[in-house]
């Protein structure tokens, strides 16, 4: 019985190894220039998931070939909705961010800020750098 369950083994594996060399040569190693062109053929069919959104590929939008408005309108548009406050700020997103209606121009001077920091450091006014508050000296 021994030779019978060695003889089975024998031909399992012999069975396995002829199966695996058939398959690997069945599928011949692709290129590199295949992969590039099958690649390329892919990303202009819309068929490539954007970097770093892991979802199903997403179809490319048909981007028109003109739209009308030149670069200088839509600059001209970009700057007149930044000066109103409309735009929002990079980043994550949402709602525009108003501008403060601070006058452009401040009416103290540098010597005049230099001197008001002085005298708040005399008085001990000032917040230390670090973890600390104005009433706790280190």
């Amino acid at each position: 019985m021994s030779s019978r369950c060695m003889t089975v083994a024998a031909l399992a594996t012999v069975a396995t190894i002829a199966w695996q060399a058939a398959a690997a040569q069945s599928s011949a190693p692709v290129t590199r220039e295949q992969r590039k062109a099958e690649t390329a053929a892919a990303n202009k069919a819309g068929q490539l998931t954007p970097a770093g959104q892991g979802g199903a590929p997403t179809a490319k939008a048909a981007a028109p070939s003109g739209s009308g408005v030149s670069r200088e309108q839509r600059k001209a548009e970009t700057a007149a909705a930044n000066k109103a406050g409309q735009l929002t700020p990079a980043g994550v997103g949402g709602a525009p961010v108003a501008k403060s209606a601070a006058p452009s121009g401040s009416s103290v001077t540098r010597e005049q800020r230099k001197a008001a920091t002085v005298e708040a450091q005399k008085k001990g006014e000032l917040v230390p750098a670090g973890p600390g508050s104005p009433g706790n000296p280190k």
